[in-house]
């Protein structure tokens, strides 16, 4: 079983191109990747909000990445440092699916973050995965919802 690593910069377009390739409904055209990339690229720099952990194929390239976005809240008696986490991408090439890549991977990503003083974990799960995040101790939670807004065409336009 190859190591997962804590992923750095020089990482970010194989992490974007695994999320596009393999959970958005919609892959990412080349323009969307490269500003994908830019972006995340700057926050796995120490002192960023993102924190990912890969395991590199051996033909080049990621094999999988985990990746998680730290975000503040206020502090609670569950959350004492108030920081929070949405896993953003668990993602893993067809040709390396089945070999526990993304279960070591998270789990590093999930070590690491607890180290950090990080207690509130979330993420969206498909079906499909979501036998993996309840083996690593996430629950279902009925009350999550969730919604898109984007500003409406009078607020865009100044008038």
């Amino acid at each position: 079983m190859p190591e997962p690593r804590l992923a750095t910069p020089a990482d970010a377009a194989e992490i974007v191109r695994l999320r596009s390739d393999n959970i958005l409904s919609e892959p990412l055209d080349d323009a969307w990747l490269a500003t994908c990339a830019d972006q995340l690229a700057l926050r796995l720099q120490g002192g960023g909000d993102a924190r990912a952990y890969v395991v590199d194929s051996p033909t080049g390239g990621l094999a999988t990445c985990a990746l998680g976005l730290v975000h503040a809240v206020l502090p609670a008696p569950k959350y004492p440092k108030g920081l929070a986490v949405r896993i953003h991408a668990v993602a893993t090439d067809p040709d390396h699916r089945r070999n526990g890549y993304a279960k070591v991977a998270l789990a590093a990503l999930l070590d690491h973050l607890e180290r950090d003083g990080v207690t509130l974990y979330e993420l969206y799960a498909s079906e499909g995965s979501a036998p993996l995040y309840e083996q690593l101790g996430f629950a279902a939670d009925p009350a999550l919802m969730r919604m898109t807004r984007f500003p409406s065409q009078a607020e865009g336009s100044g008038s």
